[in-house]
């Protein structure tokens, strides 16, 4: 009898949800705020494992939350995507609801970050929502079970969708050995992942970002590129960076990844700035420490994607992420020269019907595109 009810439930919320953001919005949304950020997060993740256990919920939600096209395709990095709409590294870091993602119509998602080594994180609390600006800021500090517990459910992969690998270094490895944590991911990571993506542009890890330097970042990707080498390896592998980069910077960027010929990028991760928030600077203050994401990020990830595209001459594929809540963000992004995009904080504000919503709106887009 229980079963029969929440499956009466969720084929009432998933039909409405799907049809429109309003349900959300307004009936499950200030429900799961109640809660602090980081609870909401586990009990939401809690909620659609257990609801995915009953027989038929996955094709339910699928056919509800999915949409399909085939001038939705994208073929980038030697990958065929199915459509454009990714979910960002962050949201499932430990590959522990992958299966259950993939049916709400994302072309790929991601996973991570991973660290060779299980480690807590930063101390809670270390995520905060500001909703008059759309946004988070997070400080959580590369938290994960490690990249062998990410593998044994990896290993149980009962959907086709594209999963990226996004890898780290733990916390006390100092960054003069950071290589031997990400090439002990990549290396661990390798058979159970159709990407990879080197993330030194986090702001919640010591240092971290030092490694965005011209001289450590070569060195740390020509070593990757050369054990994909070495072990004659597909997955691409792309390069996560900082909206905070200046052009010259950005032009360090260009340059390496023609150097060291890795496959793309993406842009952006969140950004140390605060600039034109509209919450109340006191209550940013006492926020502290974080990277902030949402729509506060959404111009100047755009403004990086254009930047890169032109200066690169389209030289290599970007993923573009950042303050995506809607069609017109996405498609933004594809103008300012990405292939595929992603959403996180996004898909927090607006709901599972965002994934359909976008990809329609894309594909209006393009239609428009082929008249004009």
């Amino acid at each position: 009898m229980k079963d029969t009810v929440k499956i009466s439930i969720l084929i009432v919320l998933s039909y409405f949800c799907s049809k429109s953001s309003a349900l959300y919005k307004f009936l499950i949304r200030p429900f799961l705020f109640l809660k602090n950020p980081e609870s909401a997060h586990y009990f939401t993740f809690g909620t659609v494992r257990k609801l995915f256990k009953i027989p038929g919920v996955s094709a339910m939600a699928s056919s509800l939350f999915n949409f399909k096209n085939p001038e939705l395709e994208v073929e980038c990095f030697g990958l065929k995507f199915p459509n454009p709409v990714g979910l960002a590294a962050g949201f499932d870091k430990d590959a522990k609801l992958f299966n259950e993602l993939s049916a709400f119509g994302f072309g790929f998602i991601e996973i991570g970050t991973l660290t060779p080594k299980a480690q807590d994180g930063n101390p809670r609390p270390r995520l905060f929502r500001l909703p008059d600006d759309m946004s988070l800021i997070n400080r959580m500090g590369f938290n994960n079970e490690g990249v062998e517990g990410a593998i044994t459910r990896l290993k149980a992969k009962k959907t086709k969708v594209l999963i990226g690998g996004n890898i780290g270094k733990n916390k006390v490895t100092p960054n003069e050995l950071a290589v031997d944590d990400y090439v002990y991911c990549y290396n661990a990571l390798q058979p159970y992942v159709d990407y990879f993506v080197v993330n030194v542009s986090s702001p919640n890890t010591p240092n971290l970002r030092e490694l965005q330097d011209k001289e450590p970042l070569t060195a740390l990707l020509n070593t990757l590129q050369n054990r994909k080498k070495e072990i004659k390896a597909e997955q691409p592998i792309l390069l996560k960076i900082a909206p905070d980069l200046t052009d010259s910077q950005l032009d360090d960027i260009i340059d390496i990844v023609k150097e060291t010929g890795i496959d793309g990028l993406i842009a952006t991760n969140t950004t140390i700035s605060r600039e034109g928030l509209k919450t109340p600077g006191q209550t940013v203050s006492q926020i502290g420490a974080g990277g902030l994401s949402g729509a506060s990020v959404r111009e100047r990830s755009t403004e990086v994607i254009s930047y890169l595209h032109k200066n690169s001459g389209g030289a290599f594929p970007i993923i573009g992420v950042g303050g995506i809540l809607a069609a017109e963000d996405a498609i933004a992004k594809l103008e300012a020269g990405a292939s595929l995009v992603q959403v996180y904080t996004g898909f927090i504000y607006e709901g599972p019907a965002m994934v359909k919503k976008i990809n329609k709106g894309i594909l209006r887009w393009k239609k428009a595109q082929q008249k004009a």
